[in-house]
């Protein structure tokens, strides 16, 4: 069977945890969890007529202290980066973030999750700019992992930009 490693990638306590537990185990804890390192999880799909296990590397949050360790992308077939429009910082440390994987790993699939579609009212991040990446062919989606609205399209999209790649 063919397997894919997936990376959730974004700033601390945007939702890749959640979202990742959303989408293996259809659950959502209102309890804050830190990860530590990385989590891996896995999940048989069934993408394009055929069955593939994706890797879930569920890598530790960016924040002041802690910055991204690239070893922990080798053999990485795409990732979710995920953001948390209520905070502002996390779409722009997001676009950093991608810049610095690109440079490190070269064109790998990868989708922006804004996650926390079910606080939309509170949502502070600039619609024009995420608009302007859409314009470009950037893939971007809406979830919510409490209310699991979209993530099973999103790991399902990633999966099938992955299967369509020529890496």
């Amino acid at each position: 069977m063919l397997q894919k490693k997936i990376c959730m990638l974004g700033s601390f306590a945007v939702g890749k945890t959640s979202l990742v537990r959303r989408f293996v185990e259809s659950i959502f804890d209102e309890k804050y969890h830190t990860t530590i390192g990385v989590k891996v999880d896995k999940k048989v799909v069934r993408v394009g007529g055929q069955d593939v296990t994706l890797v879930l590397w569920d890598i530790h949050g960016e924040d002041g202290f802690q910055k991204l360790r690239m070893e922990y992308l080798r053999g990485m077939s795409g990732y979710l980066l995920v953001v948390d429009p209520v905070r502002r910082q996390t779409f722009e440390d997001a676009l950093s973030l991608q810049a610095r994987v690109t440079e490190s790993m070269g064109s790998i699939p990868w989708v922006l999750v804004l996650n926390k579609s079910d606080l939309i009212d509170d949502w502070n991040v600039d619609l024009d700019r995420i608009k302007g990446l859409q314009d470009r062919g950037q893939d971007v989606l809406r979830t919510s992992a409490k209310t699991g609205d979209g993530v099973e399209e999103a790991f399902s999209h990633l999966a099938l930009a992955m299967l369509k790649s020529p890496s």
